[in-house]
């Protein structure tokens, strides 16, 4: 299939009820056996790549211990190529303060064969929500990418104004989110709308469809019971990857103190895994 065949595919998921859950890959085996699990498509972690380099995630104080675009791209470029459902790309902030950056980083998003992407409206490097007019603007111009290329690239706005004013900036996440669509978003990704209840009062007030995701420092939720709610798109970040480095801490530390191996109980068999990853490049 082709990448505007899936950008296509992808988008038809937006516009087709009910909607549906979108687990979150930092890698192509990750990527590969969440797709081998039936889900229509899968996105990128932007914490999960950076956890798989050995690096950081956001608010990092030293810029050489950041995840450069070159390091993102890379990993993303290698998940689609793994998988054939659609991919949809953790674009953090556009990779650029300026319009002109956040297009071309679309422009590049399109060239690697993602299907979407997201656009945050959080500079990185203060963790203070853009200007609203140049939030709007970046959306605009990743629009105009969009079109320019003639692809059916779903561009998602995410919004960080509830989570980082709390409940006041609920008002504001609504505006900012309709402004965005009315620049151009297909999708809108209003960070922190996390429950059913708050499903229920976003989803009339915002107009387009919606990303919520779950699992940011908790397990609690149902994400069929959000999609019920109102929601199109769910996606859990980097809550998989997370897990399974949690995994891992407790593995080693079984081993340390204890010298058992409880942990290895469950684990996937190694033919199976053979099996599933090179039907996967067939």
């Amino acid at each position: 299939m082709s990448a505007d065949a899936r950008a296509q595919e992808f988008d038809a998921l937006h516009k087709t009820k009910p909607g549906f859950i979108m687990p979150n890959a930092w890698d192509p085996g990750s990527a590969i056996m969440l797709a081998s699990e039936g889900f229509s498509a899968i996105a990128t972690t932007s914490a999960g790549v950076a956890f798989s380099l050995g690096k950081p995630d956001y608010q990092v104080a030293d810029a050489r211990f950041a995840v450069s675009r070159e390091e993102m791209f890379d990993a993303m470029r290698a998940i689609v190529v793994a998988v054939r459902v659609p991919v949809n790309g953790d674009l953090e902030a556009g990779y650029g303060d300026t319009p002109e950056a956040v297009a071309e980083t679309i422009r590049m998003a399109i060239d690697i064969g993602l299907a979407g992407g997201n656009i945050e409206d959080v500079d990185p490097r203060r963790q203070k929500l853009y200007d609203e007019t140049l939030a709007a603007e970046r959306i605009a111009a990743a629009r105009q990418a969009i079109d320019a290329a003639k692809s059916a690239f779903v561009l998602t706005a995410r919004t960080d104004a509830l989570v980082l004013s709390g409940p006041a900036g609920f008002k504001e996440m609504v505006g900012r989110a309709n402004r965005y669509r009315e620049a151009g978003a297909d999708c809108l990704f209003p960070v922190g709308v996390a429950n059913v209840d708050l499903v229920k009062r976003a989803a009339p007030e915002i107009d387009g469809p919606i990303n919520c995701v779950m699992g940011l420092g908790q397990a609690a939720g149902n994400a069929k019971e959000m999609i019920a709610a109102g929601a199109q798109r769910i996606s859990v970040g980097g809550s998989i990857a997370r897990s399974v480095y949690g995994f891992i801490r407790s593995a080693a530390r079984e081993l340390r103190d204890e010298g058992t191996l409880t942990y290895a109980a469950n684990q996937v068999p190694q033919g199976e895994l053979n099996g599933l990853f090179a039907g996967a490049r067939t």
